[in-house]
Protein backbone atom coordinates (compact mmCIF):
# COMPACT_ATOMS: atom_id res chain seq x y z
CA UNK A 1 0.00 0.00 0.00
CA UNK A 2 1.06 3.26 -0.87
CA UNK A 3 0.35 6.32 1.61
CA UNK A 4 -0.26 9.92 0.02
CA UNK A 5 -0.46 12.88 2.73
CA UNK A 6 -1.43 16.01 2.19
CA UNK A 7 -0.42 18.70 4.43
CA UNK A 8 -3.15 21.48 5.12
CA UNK A 9 -4.33 21.30 1.46
CA UNK A 10 -6.50 24.28 0.18
CA UNK A 11 -8.77 23.46 -2.58
CA UNK A 12 -11.34 20.83 -1.98
CA UNK A 13 -11.38 20.24 -6.02
CA UNK A 14 -7.81 18.80 -5.70
CA UNK A 15 -8.34 16.98 -2.60
CA UNK A 16 -11.18 15.22 -4.50
CA UNK A 17 -9.17 14.52 -6.84
CA UNK A 18 -6.40 12.90 -5.32
CA UNK A 19 -9.23 11.30 -2.96
CA UNK A 20 -10.15 9.60 -6.47
CA UNK A 21 -6.85 8.29 -7.38
CA UNK A 22 -6.14 7.10 -3.87
CA UNK A 23 -9.65 4.65 -4.14
CA UNK A 24 -9.09 3.76 -7.54
CA UNK A 25 -5.23 2.48 -6.20
CA UNK A 26 -5.74 1.58 -3.31
CA UNK A 27 -3.67 4.30 -1.44
CA UNK A 28 -4.00 5.36 1.77
CA UNK A 29 -5.31 9.10 1.55
CA UNK A 30 -4.06 11.05 5.23
CA UNK A 31 -5.21 14.87 5.22
CA UNK A 32 -3.54 16.76 8.12
CA UNK A 33 -5.79 19.37 9.53
CA UNK A 34 -5.94 22.39 9.47
CA UNK A 35 -7.87 22.28 5.36
CA UNK A 36 -8.71 25.14 3.65
CA UNK A 37 -12.42 23.83 3.28
CA UNK A 38 -14.87 21.36 5.05
CA UNK A 39 -14.72 17.92 4.06
CA UNK A 40 -18.34 18.19 3.34
CA UNK A 41 -17.75 20.66 1.14
CA UNK A 42 -19.86 20.15 -2.21
CA UNK A 43 -16.72 20.77 -4.65
CA UNK A 44 -14.90 17.74 -2.53
CA UNK A 45 -17.63 15.87 -2.86
CA UNK A 46 -18.28 16.15 -6.81
CA UNK A 47 -14.79 15.88 -7.68
CA UNK A 48 -14.20 12.77 -5.80
CA UNK A 49 -17.95 11.65 -6.83
CA UNK A 50 -18.61 8.08 -5.87
CA UNK A 51 -15.13 6.91 -5.00
CA UNK A 52 -15.08 9.14 -1.68
CA UNK A 53 -17.27 6.27 -0.05
CA UNK A 54 -14.29 3.40 -1.11
CA UNK A 55 -11.67 5.62 -0.17
CA UNK A 56 -9.07 4.88 2.63
CA UNK A 57 -9.02 8.11 4.54
CA UNK A 58 -7.49 9.17 7.47
CA UNK A 59 -7.98 12.59 9.37
CA UNK A 60 -5.17 14.18 11.94
CA UNK A 61 -5.14 17.18 13.84
CA UNK A 62 -1.50 18.15 13.39
CA UNK A 63 1.74 16.85 11.72
CA UNK A 64 2.52 15.54 15.84
CA UNK A 65 -0.86 13.16 15.42
CA UNK A 66 0.38 12.18 11.80
CA UNK A 67 3.65 11.19 13.22
CA UNK A 68 2.33 8.99 16.34
CA UNK A 69 0.03 7.42 14.06
CA UNK A 70 0.15 3.45 14.13
CA UNK A 71 -0.72 2.77 10.73
CA UNK A 72 0.73 4.89 9.00
CA UNK A 73 3.63 5.20 5.85
CA UNK A 74 7.40 3.61 7.08
CA UNK A 75 9.08 5.78 4.93
CA UNK A 76 8.19 9.53 3.34
CA UNK A 77 9.37 11.18 0.41
CA UNK A 78 8.54 15.13 0.33
CA UNK A 79 7.45 16.01 -3.34
CA UNK A 80 8.82 19.81 -3.76
CA UNK A 81 10.14 21.78 -6.44
CA UNK A 82 13.08 22.32 -3.96
CA UNK A 83 14.89 19.26 -4.05
CA UNK A 84 17.69 18.34 -6.29
CA UNK A 85 16.75 14.50 -7.13
CA UNK A 86 14.14 13.84 -9.21
CA UNK A 87 11.32 11.11 -8.48
CA UNK A 88 13.12 9.19 -11.04
CA UNK A 89 15.96 9.18 -9.38
CA UNK A 90 14.70 7.07 -6.20
CA UNK A 91 13.22 3.35 -5.32
CA UNK A 92 9.87 3.69 -3.92
CA UNK A 93 8.90 0.52 -1.78
CA UNK A 94 5.55 -0.97 -0.44
CA UNK A 95 4.24 1.42 2.29
CA UNK A 96 6.47 4.35 1.53
CA UNK A 97 4.24 7.57 2.10
CA UNK A 98 4.34 10.61 -0.59
CA UNK A 99 3.74 14.17 1.33
CA UNK A 100 2.56 17.11 -0.44
CA UNK A 101 2.46 20.83 0.72
CA UNK A 102 -0.44 22.99 0.11
CA UNK A 103 -1.61 24.82 -3.38
CA UNK A 104 -0.76 28.17 -1.77
CA UNK A 105 2.50 27.56 -0.05
CA UNK A 106 3.71 24.13 -0.45
CA UNK A 107 5.74 22.72 2.19
CA UNK A 108 6.99 25.06 5.10
CA UNK A 109 10.61 25.50 5.45
CA UNK A 110 10.55 23.22 8.60
CA UNK A 111 9.39 20.61 6.81
CA UNK A 112 12.08 20.70 4.36
CA UNK A 113 14.31 20.57 6.87
CA UNK A 114 12.45 17.39 8.49
CA UNK A 115 12.51 15.68 5.29
CA UNK A 116 16.27 16.67 4.47
CA UNK A 117 17.58 16.50 0.99
CA UNK A 118 17.67 12.55 0.88
CA UNK A 119 13.92 12.18 1.05
CA UNK A 120 12.99 15.13 -1.14
CA UNK A 121 12.11 14.62 -4.71
CA UNK A 122 10.90 16.79 -7.43
CA UNK A 123 9.01 16.52 -10.47
CA UNK A 124 11.11 17.59 -13.65
CA UNK A 125 9.68 20.89 -15.53
CA UNK A 126 11.82 22.08 -18.70
CA UNK A 127 10.05 25.88 -17.67
CA UNK A 128 11.63 26.83 -14.43
CA UNK A 129 9.87 30.21 -15.02
CA UNK A 130 6.61 28.39 -14.21
CA UNK A 131 5.71 27.67 -10.76
CA UNK A 132 4.43 24.04 -10.82
CA UNK A 133 2.35 21.25 -11.11
CA UNK A 134 -1.16 21.50 -9.59
CA UNK A 135 -1.30 19.47 -6.62
CA UNK A 136 -3.41 17.01 -7.92
CA UNK A 137 -1.53 16.30 -10.99
CA UNK A 138 1.70 16.24 -8.98
CA UNK A 139 0.15 13.75 -6.52
CA UNK A 140 -1.15 11.40 -9.63
CA UNK A 141 2.25 11.36 -11.13
CA UNK A 142 3.91 10.55 -7.76
CA UNK A 143 1.44 7.76 -6.81
CA UNK A 144 1.60 6.32 -10.77
CA UNK A 145 5.11 6.44 -10.85
CA UNK A 146 5.79 4.31 -7.96
CA UNK A 147 3.29 1.81 -8.54
CA UNK A 148 5.39 1.51 -11.49
CA UNK A 149 7.83 0.65 -9.43
CA UNK A 150 6.45 -1.70 -7.10
CA UNK A 151 3.94 -3.36 -9.74
CA UNK A 152 1.39 -4.99 -7.23
CA UNK A 153 -0.84 -7.54 -7.88
CA UNK A 154 -4.25 -6.73 -9.49
CA UNK A 155 -2.78 -3.38 -11.10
Amino acid sequence: MLHVVLFRPEIPQNTGNIGRVCALTRSRLHLIYPLGFRITDRHLKRSGMDYWNSLDVVHHQTWEDFLQYGKGPKRLWLFTTHAKQTYWDVQFADEDGLLFGNEGAGAPPWLHEWAGAERSVRIPQPDPALRSLNLSTAAGIGVYEALRQLRPPGL
